[in-house]
């Protein structure tokens, strides 16, 4: 019977970015782990960031594209509970090595979730308008 963490693994097969033998060791996670569970839970995170936009009184639909790009860095900065929640589905599908990992140096590899976050959404943010 497969473990969890070989299934996670199995969704995290390709390596996305390049890591080479002088790749720090937040590079080397960021590009191996952060890159594609990102990738994976895309359209989650875009799911998630227009409920948000929605909650916050539908504020962000009616803005421009420059100003929604602003909306959507200080909002993911500056709402703690918000910037949690990205946090942990990330972290969720972590295998319990990467997990150990994370721990050792959380402080700046939260930073590059949420900048990878951040410039993931703002690069979908045409996919971001209202759905009936």
């Amino acid at each position: 019977m497969e473990t969890r963490d070989d299934l996670l693994i199995a969704l995290k097969k390709t390596t996305l970015g390049t890591v080479t033998k002088d790749s720090s060791i937040e590079e080397k996670f960021q590009n191996e782990t952060l890159r594609p569970i990102l990738k994976f839970q895309n359209d989650l995170l875009l799911e998630v960031f227009r409920n948000y936009a929605i909650k916050q009184k539908g504020m962000f639909f009616t803005l421009s594209p420059e100003k929604k790009t602003m909306y959507v860095e200080n909002s993911i900065q500056k709402d703690i509970k918000f910037r949690n929640s990205l946090k942990g589905i990330v972290i969720g599908l972590f295998t319990v090595t990467e997990y150990k990992e994370y721990i050792l140096n959380s402080s700046n590899l939260n930073k590059r979730i949420m900048n990878l976050i951040i410039e993931r959404i703002k690069s979908q943010i045409q996919l971001l308008e209202l759905v009936d």
